[in-house]
């Protein structure tokens, strides 16, 4: 009945009172339960290097004929190194994350809850990036960088990139991060300050995952199978580059291994793709739902073994 038609603009009203009160939750809950970490994590005890960096089970090198030849020290070393290396991307991405939601923002209604929790966003990631830093400088690692040509290319993502890309983009690295660290929060094998940092970013992050899920449901609204092929394509290269970033080939030679035998090693890794793969299922699933694992997309997504 005609009487019965919602008409659009109606529509479109109670859209953005329901995302209005997923921002207002949002930042309730980050007024409730956030973290300061120059206060919460241990920075003045001295590394003890009987700790792992992260949980061996997620080293790149776990389970090869190679990790059977390492003294348990150089393995204990060869996961701090990789957990820094894995905390420096964290922070190359978030920097991009940080500029592509300001973007989003400008010059957009300040009064609007979520323009207010964009902001608290980018105040949490800055956080972040800080923490990861200084958790990197105490793993006794480097300043691990990306390879120059995907610096580059993440230059031109976070200019370019805008709507449903530059939120699942958000979204994979978020959820690839936030797997990993659950189990390393809980592995007592893991340096204590490690598990601090792993916590910290694992309870804050799961806000920003929630509200990067809602946005590309929400940028998708409508969006035409052209747009939807183009997007997909965008998110999947910039996963698989983020993804193949975490770990720096670097991070071999500075645990003292052999760098070459290593990177082959790690390439033919069956139970770390497999660990990749399983860990991704359900941002996969998302993915799926939102129409955006197109077959050009799945491409990638195999490349990087994440699915």
């Amino acid at each position: 009945m005609a009487g019965s038609t919602v008409r659009p603009d109606d529509r479109n009203h109670r859209d953005r009172l329901a995302e209005q009160e997923v921002a207002r939750r949002l930042l309730d809950s980050a007024a409730k339960l956030s973290y300061d970490p120059a206060i919460e994590v241990d920075w003045e005890t001295p590394l003890n290097t009987d700790d792992h960096g992260a949980s061996p089970e997620w080293s790149t090198l776990y389970g090869t004929a190679y990790w059977q030849e390492l003294s348990d020290a150089q393995r204990k070393a060869l996961t701090r190194q990789e957990a820094a290396s894995v905390a420096s991307t964290g922070i190359w991405f978030e920097m991009i994350l940080q500029q592509m939601v300001l973007r989003d923002m400008y010059a957009k209604d300040p009064t609007d809850p979520r323009f207010q929790w964009a902001l608290t966003e980018v105040a949490d990631e800055c956080r972040h990036s800080i923490m990861f830093a200084r958790g990197a400088a105490k793993l006794g690692a480097p300043a691990y960088r990306p390879h120059r040509m995907v610096i580059e290319l993440g230059r031109a993502f976070k200019t370019l990139a805008f709507g449903e890309a530059a939120y699942a983009a958000i979204l994979v690295a978020e959820e690839v991060l936030d797997v990993m660290q659950r189990d390393w929060m809980r592995d007592e094998r893991v340096a204590p300050f490690v598990r601090t940092i792993n916590n910290i970013h694992v309870v804050e992050e799961s806000r920003h995952m929630k509200f990067a899920r809602d946005e590309t449901r929400k940028r998708l609204r409508g969006a035409g199978p052209l747009r939807r092929q183009l997007n997909s394509l965008v998110v999947a290269i910039a996963s698989y580059y983020i993804v193949t970033s975490m770990v720096n080939r670097k991070v071999y030679a500075n645990a003292g291994l052999d760098t070459e035998r290593a990177l082959a090693e790690a390439r033919t890794n069956e139970h770390h793709k497999s660990l990749m793969r399983s860990s991704c299922s359900g941002l996969m699933e998302f993915l799926a739902s939102a129409r955006l694992l197109t077959k050009p997309a799945l491409f990638f997504y195999k490349r990087a073994d994440l699915i």
